[in-house]
């Protein structure tokens, strides 16, 4: 994947299956600087976890926003929330606050390399790594998916968050395009180990879904 603005990298890491039949799953975690969980999660999977009877193709971003990660902050350099940022039917230029939406939908160089990888890749299912909000969120086609995954990780499934998210990656992907998208909220009080427990039965049974 090409690198951000600032030239920091965003790496795409692919871990194939030799099915010939196997679905793309595309894993990304640090939409949000100040949620670290998913490259953490992601990393030590990428190292540890090789299901051997792997059916699909992982795809792993394992940090979307390095600038915002390395700071602590939400945003990425511009101040733009990369999930904000979507060129979606309901996007709206909003106050330069944390939710910031951008200059206008796809302004920010991560985002329209994410469309670009989308229409590349042709996610048959996202999961998406964020905090701290402790449920499964689904877009799309993906209630049943979320259920399987809430009994990895004993978290409630919301079909909505309870607020506007307005050029959301995943309306983008769930809801336009009608990918199965995934937002999987960990709990920010939970230890990183139990985090990790919880998120590897995930992947492995993504693997072989």
């Amino acid at each position: 994947m090409p690198t951000s603005l600032t030239n920091e990298s965003i790496d795409l890491v692919k871990k194939n299956s030799n099915n010939s039949e196997a679905k793309n799953i595309l894993i990304i975690g640090v939409f949000h600087g100040e949620e670290p969980q998913g490259e953490y999660i992601i990393n030590r999977y990428l190292e540890n976890g090789n299901p051997s009877d792997t059916k699909n193709h992982l795809f792993f971003i394992p940090c979307l926003n390095p600038w915002g990660k390395e700071r602590g902050v939400r945003g990425n350099q511009n101040g733009v929330d990369l999930n904000r940022n979507y060129p979606t039917k309901n996007w709206i230029k909003t106050e330069k606050d944390e939710y910031y939406s951008g200059k206008h939908a796809g302004s920010e160089i991560t985002t329209r390399q994410m469309t670009e990888l989308l229409d590349d890749l042709k996610p048959d299912i996202i999961l998406t790594l964020h905090a701290p909000l402790k449920c499964v969120n689904y877009d799309g086609p993906a209630k049943e998916l979320a259920e399987k995954i809430a009994e990895f990780c004993n978290y409630p499934v919301v079909a909505d968050l309870g607020y506007p998210t307005p050029g959301s990656f995943g309306t983008y992907c769930g809801i336009e395009r009608n990918i199965p998208t995934i937002t999987l909220e960990y709990d920010d009080q939970e230890d990183y180990e139990s985090i990790y427990m919880k998120t590897e039965k995930i992947f492995d049974w993504l693997a072989v879904y």
